[in-house]
């Protein structure tokens, strides 16, 4: 029985310890040398307290040193947090305010933060010591249960929340992977996400688990995607597991016209609602790759539940999130009544809703928070049984698939009409003259407000288009045009500072 994520790292490292674990532009470590200088990160942290289960920050960066950092956080008995130093100050004040961190680790690039103790890498792995004796002692004690990592997310309140996961929770994700999807044999994960956005973790733990290789794909690549595929390629990627809006950008810029993967078996996507459009660009283009959809917020370790496209879809057409993982229920709530939703009743909205060893252990340091999304199971009354309420909207399809329908608050009233603004955009992401699209919604002055990114403003196009597929009362009364629609530092939409923008008089 595996109880600690750890042990991923060492049965690879032993099994193949000159197999390369983690490569990025400029460096590359073997599994030997990842878990030698993880266990000196690990050794350090000893020196500096009798830490255990204490939040550790890792100044991030798009290199090989901060998975060196996690893993050593790992060793130590204690749990990461990543964070990106080119965030706002008064976003990074807010998260150290709510950790109370014991210790700031520096990848390359990071810097130190008044008030924390602080250490480096470079200090760190430089002719750095290992105690083995005392990283036996800390093994013996961890539990399953310990806490892994927290990323912090955004909150309604305007403070950040710190979603945290547990070591039970990643192994039950990565074995679960295991049995579901087809893996390569010799896996070259194609890291984009940054390593403060979960999807990452995917990458890490999978690889581990497996002894493949996590290819950390520079940021700026995917500024210039011509250059992208010609990248992977070299560096022989065979697994992506991305957001939506990285295989947008390659759609977007009909990429694979000057070069297409070689070495793709398996193609992952999650985040947002998947374009059709761009999946059958994906699929024509990537010749013999499954294509997955994955489905799932942080608080449940990433993802819930998957569709394997095994069909060809239309434009116009939504895709299911499908199965639930083994070992995971995720079921429809009624809302109003608190009753279960069964496929025997489609069309049907109720809030998708999860259960299982994938929950989180909460918001850390947030109590409150943390009960209003994990709550005792309405219906169960006879014995404790936690769940994570998403806040995501869902129905049955008459497939019997389990579709996405949109957030709780992205559903409006609007002239008497209860309408989801997803269903707006999943019409207007369907238009071939449209690169990507979403609506904000206005309540000072009741407006729908469409965002949208082409190659020009086509406002009566689109009106055109939307009268042959949505009644009058959900067409939008506002159209913003943008050559690059704003994105937040997940590789999403930036549905706050759309709103902000427009939905303000201004």
């Amino acid at each position: 029985m595996i109880t600690n994520v750890l042990e991923y790292l060492e049965a690879s490292a032993k099994r193949m310890p000159q197999k390369m674990a983690v490569e990025d532009s400029e460096k590359a470590l073997s599994y030997g040398e990842l878990c030698r200088q993880a266990k000196q990160v690990a050794s350090f942290i000893g020196t500096q307290g009798d830490f255990r289960n204490r939040p550790i920050v890792v100044s991030i960066d798009r290199n090989v040193e901060s998975l060196v950092l996690f893993l050593g956080v790992v060793y130590s008995g204690n749990f990461y947090v990543p964070v990106d130093d080119t965030m706002p100050r008064q976003r990074i004040r807010l998260i150290l305010d709510t950790l109370r961190p014991v210790l700031v680790l520096r990848s390359v690039g990071g810097q130190a933060w008044e008030g924390f103790p602080t250490a480096s890498y470079g200090d760190i792995v430089c002719g750095g010591e290992i105690c083995e004796e005392r990283l036996e002692a800390v093994r013996r004690r961890a539990l399953d249960t310990d806490p892994l990592y927290a990323i912090f997310t955004s909150g309604s309140t305007g403070v950040p929340k710190g979603v945290l996961i547990s070591h039970r929770s990643v192994i039950d994700l990565v074995e679960q992977f295991g049995k579901t999807f087809p893996f390569p044999k010799e896996p070259v994960f194609g890291n984009q996400a940054p390593f403060d956005f979960d999807v990452s973790v995917k990458d890490i733990y999978n690889a581990l688990r497996l002894g493949g290789t996590v290819e950390i794909i520079p940021k700026q690549l995917f500024s210039f995607p011509g250059q992208l595929i010609p990248y992977m390629n070299e560096r022989r990627v065979n697994v992506v597991i991305w957001a939506v809006s990285a295989l947008r950008i390659v759609a977007n810029f009909k990429t694979f016209s000057k070069c297409r993967p070689q070495y793709l078996e398996l193609v992952m996507f999650s985040g947002e609602v998947m374009p059709v459009k761009v999946l059958n660009y994906w699929r024509e283009n990537v010749d013999g790759a499954r294509h997955v959809n994955l489905y799932g917020p942080t608080e449940i370790t990433c993802n819930c539940s998957y569709y394997m496209v095994d069909r060809p879809f239309s434009n116009d057409e939504n895709l299911p999130i499908g199965t639930a993982f083994g070992n995971t229920e995720v079921f429809l709530l009624d809302i109003e009544k608190n009753s279960l939703i069964s496929r025997e009743e489609p069309g049907r909205i109720g809030e998708i809703c999860v259960k299982g060893t994938c929950l989180g252990l909460g918001y850390y340091n947030n109590p409150e928070k943390t009960a209003e999304a994990f709550v005792q199971n309405p219906l169960n009354p006879w014995y404790p049984e936690t769940i994570y309420r998403t806040g995501d909207l869902g129905q049955y399809g008459g497939d019997g698939e389990l579709y996405f329908a949109a957030r709780k608050d992205f559903q409006i009233k609007h002239m008497g009409h209860r309408i989801e603004l997803g269903e707006i955009e999943i019409a207007v992401n369907a238009l071939d003259f449209i690169d990507t699209a979403c609506c904000v919604y206005d309540e000072a002055r009741e407006k729908i407000v469409l965002c949208y990114q082409a190659r020009e403003a086509c406002d009566k196009k689109i009106v055109g288009e939307l009268a042959k597929a949505l009644p009058k009362y959900m067409w939008p009364n506002r159209y913003a045009h943008y050559a690059q629609i704003p994105m937040n530092k997940n590789g999403k939409m930036d549905r706050v500072l759309l709103k902000e923008k427009h939905c303000q008089g201004k």
